[in-house]
């Protein structure tokens, strides 16, 4: 991995600056941030660096500059030593010389193109170097912009290296080399207290569980004589059972098929670094994947004992095969703490996007920009504390950090009050250290052990906030800002930046997108274009959107083009093309969204008639005219299946047709008609036939009517009642009332005054009617493959913009959510299922069978990519009804136990479920992805961001949504290819799992699962 970065990052700078993508940017920024004291500038300065500096590998030996000759580049150093030398007025021979001092890696010189002035000295390198060199006129424009940082800089540099401004007589030069010679080397720097050690420990003691990990490792590692664990002789001395930290890996990734990648491994073995199990000899080291030498603390404290016996050998096998499922869990987490140990500069560009990713789910974070976040990353820090009761700072303190809980908890004490609150994990304080110079207003006392704390320093925080600033444009009208733009690197081109639009006005950033991102002139990976196209439906419906794009397409419905100049000409066509081609983008983003709005299809007809009218627009002609082809075939497939007729059936199972089309990939209407039934609290009900777009105030009074509930309207109430007694009212201007019901729900009509007589129906505690089959009869793997094909039918018919309607709120739209709602009760459908089949069975033998085969499922599901199936099924498993049947579990072979566990680590919801998250992000489509998950990213984004900044549309809230509307499109970018099974039983297994048995309230199954497994006296 290193080695294919250090490539990367090479090939990056080979380019000429001309043709450098942001990719390559980032990649050369990254490597200058781990040089010292580079790390120190800003992003954006960093990021000029990348886009104008050139790549100098040279040998020994080679002269860069003399002295009196005129400077044109400026130079830091990346790798290898240079020699300075002074040559006296008189010197001719360059023997006559006097070595000044030696650059090493993090100098700078040839800052004497500030003034024009020629060299002062001759540089030439010492050993094979790499530099970096950066032109006159672009050195200037970097140190103009950051000229304290840069002087500062440059004057560490020269005092580092025993040289300043004025130069030294030659016998002063000397006489200071000959004292350099006599005085020891430097020792290494020491971090900076207020940094913490990656290499040490985060607690004072390891915990029961990683020491008994770390002996059992070490047993085996000691027990197998071929094993990397020796004694070694190190610099002179003898160092007991250690070994390198490369054969570490290769022997844990021996140890256990659960363990895949290096990466995992070594996450493994820093989780017992960071607890003291095991360190680096010299205490200077995280654990890496590396030839440094790491040994146990046993070993280090000499309490290690004798060899282990065979009972401590099988003890020892017997812990790991129960217990690594468990050190592999804590890897990633451990992994991301000693990233956020490190200094700003040692991080790779590799850890800051992980650190990134993981402050995107951080709520207190939530408010702050994505170029915020971004640089954020390299400069926040984690820091662990041992004991409660510690003191974190006092009340009238000066302000230096902001503190983000990870874990544990805080008391907030106030003089004279005491403590006047407690603050958990997810809670910030010290804020306002950042942006006033006021005292700390309170004393901050941890109240639990092992707290966890993320921390923002002050002087990082400010520096980041006016280097976004700088790089933030404002486009003013009438005095107020219309829209704001953030300056980024460029992917293409000469030109160093592009803009990214942060907020606006919907107008504007219509204006803006028209100008900027059509035509070719958007980056591939700029999203601008598509997250409008995505989200607009938020902030700018597309009544109104028509209607900008009209005004735009006819510009030139005032103006005589006859008399028009050539320039004024070029204007409006250039216009037309692209509102045009808009309406390409449109359609191809949203689909049958586009062609599902009347005045959509109506303004479409009309700019392709007068495209074709005109002769200049030939390509736009051929564009429009694909649209309408793709409109048509649409409206075709429309009529084929008008009047679909849906029903839901009485006994809690899911809708489905009651006529019409019944192929594959169906998806709901709102203007479909469905069946349904509505109750009132004597469980008398009636049968209505509304569209899926009829609204609750249409429904309830029609209910009311039909079962002779003399109220006026306004006094009646639509709601769901739950199986478990829960009741849910429905808003008067919701939709999808029906495809909204959980499980075993059912819809009832009430007075406002009688809501609490509403109680459920005696069928809804018993299982939901389905196809009698037993499960166990039918093979594991046809199960699967029908589930995953039924499940993708559900999840193409779910289009993106239900996503949005689900999180602001269907009637926000007056839109329906109703192929989405079916989509997350199949998950719901499939979670209970397990966990009903499993009580239902009270034979224990045939429970543990049905358990076990539960599990075969699971893998089945995981490995078909059906990751909503897998989720639930695991899920289903976990259900305290489940996971109580110790007996059950108990008898369960070990193999599948182990196998429950690593699934159980995968859907792990901790580092929001940044397991998942991380497995997901490996695999190709199509996918089914778990929607729990992307609905509850939806619901973060949303309500961690307003929508609206200061009378301007958030659009990097926007953004953030974008991106996950934009993970359902990745997911299904690829058709479903699975090869069939074996065809015995089709029919049958296909009507099977499209209605699952199923019981939804907890209490019940909890009573059953007590009675076939009771309570242990």
């Amino acid at each position: 991995m290193t080695n294919k970065m250090a490539m990367e990052w090479i090939t990056a700078i080979d380019k000429r600056p001309c043709e450098r993508n942001m990719r390559d940017c980032e990649l050369i920024s990254c490597r200058l941030r781990r040089v010292e004291p580079l790390c120190r500038l800003p992003g954006s300065a960093l990021q000029q660096l990348a886009m104008c500096g050139f790549y100098e590998d040279l040998e020994k030996g080679v002269t860069l500059f003399r002295a009196g000759e005129q400077g044109r580049y400026w130079y830091a150093v990346l790798g290898g030593q240079l020699e300075v030398r002074y040559h006296g007025a008189e010197a001719k021979d360059s023997k006559l010389s006097v070595t000044l001092c030696n650059l090493g890696v993090g100098a700078t010189f040839g800052e004497s193109i500030l003034h024009d002035l020629p060299r002062d000295s001759t540089v030439v390198t010492k050993t094979t170097c790499e530099l970096l060199r950066v032109e006159q006129e672009d050195f200037r424009l970097i140190f103009e912009k950051n000229k304290e940082l840069m002087n500062d800089i440059i004057s560490n540099c020269k005092l580092k290296n025993g040289f300043g401004q004025s130069m030294q007589t030659t016998s002063t030069i000397q006489s200071g080399i000959n004292q350099q010679q006599q005085q020891p080397s430097p020792t290494k720097k020491q971090l900076s207290p207020d940094h913490p050690n990656p290499a040490l420990p985060i607690t004072e003691a390891p915990s029961p569980a990683m020491s008994r990990m770390g002996w059992a490792l070490r047993t085996l590692l000691v027990s197998d004589n071929t094993s990397c664990l020796k004694d070694r002789k190190v610099g002179g001395k003898f160092i007991r059972k250690c070994a390198p930290g490369t054969e570490l890996v290769d022997w844990l990734l021996n140890l256990s098929p659960i363990v895949h990648t290096r990466t995992q491994a070594a996450g493994m073995w820093q989780a017992l670094v960071e607890e003291g199990v095991l360190s680096h000899v010299a205490k200077e080291q995280p654990f890496k994947d590396k030839c440094f030498l790491y040994r146990f603390k046993v070993d280090e404290d000499g309490t290690a004992g004798g060899a282990p016996s065979s009972d401590d050998v099988s003890q020892a096998n017997d812990h790991i095969r129960e217990a690594l499922p468990g050190l592999l869990h804590r890897g990633p987490d451990a992994t991301l703490r000693m990233i956020l140990r490190k200094p700003s500069h040692e991080r790779t560009h590799e850890e800051l996007e992980l650190v990134y990713e993981e402050l995107l789910h951080i709520a207190a974070l939530s408010h702050l920009s994505t170029s915020i976040k971004r640089e954020l990353a390299s400069i926040i820090v984690f820091e662990a504390h041992a004991h409660a009761g510690t003191v974190l700072f006092n009340q009238g303190d000066e302000g230096r950090s902001w503190y983000i809980l990870l874990k544990g908890s805080v008391d907030v004490v106030i003089h004279g009050k005491g403590t006047v609150a407690t603050l958990k994990e997810g809670d910030d304080f010290g804020k306002l250290a950042l942006i006033n110079d006021a005292p700390r207003a309170a004393t901050i006392v941890l109240k639990e052990n092992n707290c966890h704390l993320l921390r923002v320093d002050k002087e990082h925080f400010n520096r980041i906030l006016r280097d976004v600033e700088a790089n933030t444009l404002r486009l003013q009208e009438h005095g107020k800002d219309v829209l704001i733009l953030e300056r980024v690197a460029k992917q293409r081109g000469h030109s160093a930046f592009k803009y990214t639009v942060m907020s606006g006005t919907p107008q504007k950033m219509l204006e803006h997108l028209l100008e900027t991102r059509l035509g070719g002139q958007a980056g591939p990976n700029d999203p601008f274009l598509d997250d409008f196209l995505l989200t607009h439906i938020v902030f700018m419906p597309t009544p109104i959107l028509i209607d900008e794009l009209a005004s735009t397409y006819h510009a030139d419905t005032e103006v005589d083009m006859r008399t028009a100049s050539e320039e004024d000409q070029e204007y409006f066509m250039t216009c037309k093309r692209r509102v045009v081609q808009f309406i390409q983008r449109w359609v191809l983003a949203v689909r049958h969204a586009v062609f599902d709005d009347p005045l959509a299809v109506e303004f479409i007809e009309e700019i392709a008639t007068d495209v074709e009218q005109e002769g200049v627009l030939q390509e736009e002609a051929s564009i429009i005219h694909h649209v309408l082809t793709q409109l048509s075939r649409y409206q075709e497939d429309r009529q084929m299946n008008a009047s679909q007729k849906w029903k839901l059936p009485p006994n809690g199972q899911p809708i489905c047709l009651f006529s019409g089309n019944t192929h594959s990939k169906t998806v709901i209407r709102p203007d479909d008609d469905i069946i349904f039934r509505v109750y009132c609290a004597d469980h008398t009900y009636c049968t209505l036939r509304f569209p899926m777009a009829a609204t609750a105030e249409v429904i309830k009074a029609c209910a009311a009517d039909k079962l002779q509930l003399a109220r006026m309207p306004e006094d009646l109430l639509l709601v769901e009642v739950k199986s478990n007694g829960e009741r849910m009212v429905y808003k008067d201007n919701d939709v999808s009332i029906p495809t909204a019901l959980s499980l075993n729900g059912r819809i009832f009509v009430s007075p406002k005054d009688h809501l609490d007589a509403l109680t459920p129906l005696p069928e809804q505690e018993l299982p939901t009617e389905a196809l009698d089959m037993d499960f166990e009869a039918l093979p594991t793997k046809d199960v699967a493959y029908h589930m995953t094909l039924f499940d993708w039918d559900l999840f193409w018919a779910v289009h993106e913009y239900e996503l949005l309607y689900h999180t602001f709120g269907r009637h926000h739209f007056n839109k329906i959510t109703s192929n989405l709602d079916v989509f997350i009760r199949r998950f719901n459908e499939i979670q209970y299922w397990v966990v009903t089949e499993i009580v239902s069975t009270s034979n224990l033998t045939k429970r543990m069978s049905l358990v076990k085969k539960f599990i075969k499922l699971a893998a089945f599901c995981k490995e078909y990519q059906n990751l909503n199936a897998f989720f639930a099924i695991v899920m289903g498993l976990s259900n305290m009804a489940v996971s109580r049947l110790s007996q059950t579990w108990d008898k369960l072979p070990s193999k599948f136990r182990k196998l429950f566990t690593e699934y159980e680590a995968l859907i792990d919801p901790s580092r929001n479920h940044r397991a998942y998250r991380m497995s997901v992000g490996k695999l190709q489509p199509p996918v089914i992805p778990f929607m729990p998950l992307l609905l509850k990213d939806m619901t973060f984004a949303h309500e961690g961001n307003k929508t609206s900044l200061d009378g301007l549309v958030n659009f990097e809230k926007m953004h953030m949504m974008a991106q996950t509307m934009r993970t359902v499109r990745y997911c299904r970018s690829r058709h479903l290819v699975l090869d069939p099974p074996s065809p015995k039983n089709e029919n049958e297994i296909r009507q099977y799992i499209s209605c699952f048995r199923t019981i939804d309230n907890q209490r019940v199954l909890t009573a059953m699962s007590q009675k076939v497994e009771p309570r242990r006296s």
